[in-house]
C-alpha cells in the first residue's frame, strides 16, 4: 500500500490532482489531503480522503506521517514560498516520505520569468534534500487567460506588451493530471519534467476569443508604458500592473514558448487546446 499526500488540497490544483489519482485506482483512504482549514475539506473527507491539517508555515509531521508519495504544490505567498518549501522537504524527510513531486517553472534553472527565482531556489532545496523527486516545471495556466473573457468582450481588444511572442499554456486541470500521474508512475532517481501546452501569439488569443464567444476581439500591442498605464487605468495596483508588464516582456524574450510533448506523454492523450478552453470557460 502506498499513501499520496497532496498539500494545498483545497485549492483547485490539489482538488484535481486527488481526484485524478482516486480515478485512476488510487483508494480513497490512501489519500491524505493536507490543508490549512479542514472545515473546508468535508466533501474530501466524505469520499473518506484523510484530511489532516497542516500549514507550510508550521510543524507538519502530524500531516506528512506515514506518507509514501508527496505532491508538494507550491505555495502562493510570494516572499515566503522558500522558508515554506523548505519546512515541507524537510518534514518530509523526517517522515520517510520515498518521493516528491514539485510544482515549478518552466525551465525554471534558466527562466529569465519573475517568477523563477522561490522556484529555482526549492528546486536547489529538493536536490539537497537527498529525497527523490519528480520536479513538475509548469507553464502558464490557460486559466489566466480565459479568466479575462469578459474584459477582453468587453473592451474588444487583448492588449499587450508581448510583440510576436508565444505562449505555450496549459490548463490548469491538464497540468494536474499529469502532476498525478507523475506522483504514481514516477520511479527510480531525480527526474525534471518541462510541462507546457499547445503555443499560441496573442494575436491568435484573440482569433479564438472571438470564435469562442461570438463577439469580435482584435489584438492590440502596445509598448510597456501603455500596457502599464492601461492595467493601473483599469484599477489594477501598481506591483500587478507590473507583474504583468514583466510577464509580457518574458514571453516576447520566449520565456513562455515550449513544446507539449512531455505534457501530453504523461497525459497520455493530446493537451486542452486553447479554443477548447475558450469554449469551457463560457460555462
Amino acid at each position: 500500500m502506498t499513501v499520496f499526500a497532496v498539500t494545498g488540497a483545497t485549492g483547485p490544483f490539489g482538488r484535481t490532482a486527488i481526484d485524478q489519482l482516486i480515478s485512476r485506482g488510487v483508494e480513497p483512504s490512501d489519500v491524505v489531503a493536507v490543508v490549512r482549514t479542514p472545515e473546508r475539506a468535508t466533501d474530501l473527507a466524505a469520499r473518506g480522503v484523510q484530511v489532516r491539517r497542516g500549514d507550510y508555515d508550521a510543524a507538519l509531521d502530524d500531516a506528512l506521517a506515514g506518507v509514501d508519495r508527496l505532491l508538494l504544490v507550491s505555495g502562493s505567498e510570494v516572499g515566503r514560498r522558500v522558508p515554506q518549501h523548505r519546512n515541507v522537504v524537510e518534514t518530509a524527510g523526517r517522515a520517510g516520505v520515498s518521493r516528491i513531486a514539485y510544482t515549478s517553472v518552466l525551465r525554471a534553472a534558466e527562466t529569465p520569468l519573475v517568477i523563477a527565482p522561490d522556484h529555482r531556489a526549492t528546486e536547489e532545496i529538493l536536490a539537497r534534500s537527498g529525497i527523490a523527486h519528480s520536479v513538475l516545471r509548469n507553464t502558464w495556466y490557460t486559466e489566466n487567460f480565459t479568466g479575462a473573457l469578459a474584459a477582453y468582450t468587453a473592451s474588444g481588444a487583448v492588449t499587450h506588451a508581448a510583440g510576436a511572442g508565444r505562449v505555450a499554456a496549459a490548463t490548469r486541470a491538464d497540468l494536474a493530471e499529469a502532476a498525478a500521474v507523475a506522483l504514481m508512475e514516477d520511479d527510480g532517481g531525480d527526474i525534471v519534467r518541462e510541462l507546457a501546452g499547445p503555443a499560441f501569439t496573442y494575436a491568435e488569443l484573440a482569433a479564438a476569443v472571438s470564435e469562442g464567444t461570438g463577439t469580435s476581439v482584435v489584438e492590440r500591442s502596445v509598448s510597456a508604458e501603455e500596457l502599464s498605464a492601461a492595467l493601473t487605468a483599469a484599477g489594477l495596483d501598481a506591483p500587478t500592473a507590473s507583474f504583468l508588464v514583466a510577464v509580457d516582456a518574458n514571453i516576447a524574450e520566449g520565456a513562455l514558448d515550449g513544446d507539449a510533448a512531455e505534457l501530453e506523454s504523461l497525459l497520455g492523450r493530446p493537451a486542452t487546446t486553447l479554443a477548447d478552453a475558450v469554449r469551457a470557460a463560457q460555462g
